[in-house]
């Protein structure tokens, strides 16, 4: 087990690398949920090698292999998982969690046994998943959990929900229409309960990232990684380039900046003329920026 550090950068060699399978996995016909999100801390920590890479999955594996031989139910299932991974070896989070970029790293996850509710489903769900569990992740706004039994089809058919975040506790719908409601207000829909896709849930890690890196302006690297990550998503808000051209003038690469900021503006301008025109403004002056 590493010591704790704060996460360095990799190589631009590395980076690059990483970036590359990134893009081939999230492209593939199955993308696999795990090897996205370690691939997303490779580009967060140098540290996190090949040897790394491969005993995090090692590490899922074992997890895995000490769950009860196909318990049954999914009331059984879940609470397996809870008895496994929330009460025998402590997974779970706390508010403090939401103030670290580890918190949203599944290599330190699995290291500190704490992160975001995203990443501890994560771990549930691959865990699970390597067992034979029927297990899906559920996007709930604000609130990520874990569901049990069939994802769709026969409506009668049991489902159970989980919250990792709180040592994989099982969820009534009560319990679940308390968290939608503390998170954003809104009443508990159907479509909520649906199955996120591993695209789905990578996209919602990465943003994540972003929001963490975007209050910090001292954090500005991570913020232009985590948006590379995500244009190499097949689906992403155009936006993003915008996003990214601002960053990269944030940072002082005014003619970089400059050139995203105009090629954005080309694509806005087919749909808004005015949007496009104050777009092309930002550009120039970032290149004035220059002078």
């Amino acid at each position: 087990m590493r010591h704790p550090h704060p996460p360095h950068p990799p190589s631009p060699e590395r980076s690059a690398e990483v970036r590359r399978r990134f893009a081939e996995e999230a492209r593939s016909e199955r993308p696999d949920l795990a090897t996205l999100c370690l691939l997303v801390g490779a580009e967060a920590d140098g540290a996190l090698d090949e040897p790394a890479l491969d005993a995090a999955q090692v590490e899922l594996d074992r997890l895995a292999g000490e769950l009860p031989f196909r318990p049954g139910t999914p009331r059984a299932w879940a609470r397996a998982l809870r008895d496994l991974l929330g009460e025998r070896y402590g997974f779970h989070g706390v508010g403090a969690d939401y103030q670290r970029l580890e918190s949203s790293l599944l290599h330190e996850v699995l290291r500190r046994r704490r992160g975001l509710p995203i990443l501890l489903s994560v771990v549930w769900l691959e865990v699970a998943r390597r067992a034979g569990a029927p297990v899906y992740g559920v996007a709930l706004p604000g609130h990520f959990v874990v569901g049990f039994g069939a994802a769709s089809g026969d409506t009668a058919a049991e489902r159970v929900l989980v919250d990792p975040f709180d040592g994989g506790r099982l969820l009534g719908r009560k319990d679940a229409e308390v968290l939608v409601a503390g998170a954003t207000g809104a009443e508990l829909r159907p479509s909520m309960l649906e199955p996120a896709a591993p695209l789905e849930v990578v996209s919602r890690v990465l943003n994540n990232i972003r929001a963490w890196a975007a209050g910090r302006p001292e954090q500005s690297a991570v913020g232009l990684w985590v948006i590379e990550l995500a244009l190499l998503l097949p689906a992403h808000a155009a936006r993003l380039r915008y996003e990214r051209a601002r960053l990269l003038v944030q940072r002082g690469e005014f003619v970089a900046g400059a050139r995203e900021l105009e090629a954005y503006a080309e694509v806005v301008g087919a749909v808004d003329g005015g949007g496009a025109e104050a777009v092309r403004g930002e550009a120039r002056a970032a290149r004035a920026m220059l002078n």
